[in-house]
């Protein structure tokens, strides 16, 4: 009897179906949930900078209403406490002493009375002298227009008006003039006693009156209006000399001014 057998296979080794597998007893590996990788979403981070650009924006208006608030503030309570009431138009009635040697050597001082207009917003001064008590002065209407840098002189005794560069040096600015004017009205200033001389030379007619700008276009329309000139420095004019001269006496620094006008010799 014969006995045939087939030898089995080795330990560990699997028949190549086996291997390759039949799909039922194939395995799937799959990743833990915990390990899956987040992918960036660029919606949600072009969402985020425009959130941090308005916040942004709005703490850059908050810092300027800030500042504009604490503008207000200092302006209000230190500015206007050092200036108070800053009108537009200021009126003063003056009454200025002064000294006067030539003209009243035996009456001591004299007294110049005036209403002055002080408009700080257009830049300009009116000055109106009334008829002096003691002579030897003509009541007049000055402007001192700072725009232009003119000064008009109404003479209205002789009705004709003279214009002339405006002089700085003596003249003092709306704003300047209105302290000092406050400062007397208060009693804490008391003006110079002392009176300055100009001397001014007539030259020519003015034909064209709108050059000369609207303050003094409607102080000196109608009448006849001529040009100055200022004399070089020279001493005083005395009485004698004073015949072919007007003079107008005003206040607009620390001290009175007096303002002789001649006709050419």
């Amino acid at each position: 009897m014969v006995k045939i057998s087939f030898p089995q296979p080795a330990a560990g080794l699997k028949p190549e179906k086996a291997a390759e597998g039949d799909g039922a007893n194939s395995e799937i590996l799959l990743p833990p949930c915990g390990e899956e990788e987040e992918q960036p979403l660029p919606m949600q981070t072009r969402r985020s900078s425009l959130s941090g650009l308005c916040y942004l924006t709005m703490g850059l208006i908050v810092l300027l209403l800030g500042l504009v608030f604490a503008s207000m503030y200092v302006y209000r309570y230190f500015f206007i406490t050092q200036f108070p009431q800053l009108p537009r138009e200021s009126v003063f009635h003056c009454g200025v002493l002064f000294e006067d040697s030539l003209y009243s050597p035996f009456k001591g001082q004299l007294e110049l009375h005036e209403d002055v207009k002080i408009y700080i917003e257009e830049n300009y001064e009116q000055i109106n002298i009334p008829v002096p008590q003691f002579g030897g002065s003509d009541p007049a209407d000055i402007i001192h227009d700072f725009q232009r840098g003119l000064t008009a002189y109404h003479d209205i005794a002789l009705d004709k008006c003279y214009v002339i560069e405006l002089n700085t040096t003596i003249v003092m600015p709306p704003r300047n003039l209105w302290e000092l004017l406050v400062n007397m009205k208060k009693g804490t200033y008391l003006p110079q006693t002392y009176i300055i001389q100009e001397e001014m030379i007539v030259t020519e007619h003015v034909n064209d009156m709108e050059q000369l700008g609207s303050f003094i276009y409607r102080l000196c329309n109608g009448k006849e209006t001529y040009r100055l000139k200022r004399r070089t420095a020279r001493r005083r004019i005395n009485r004698r000399e004073a015949g072919n001269c007007n003079h107008i006496r005003h206040f607009e620094n620390t001290f009175v001014v007096e303002t002789v006008i001649c006709k050419k010799s």
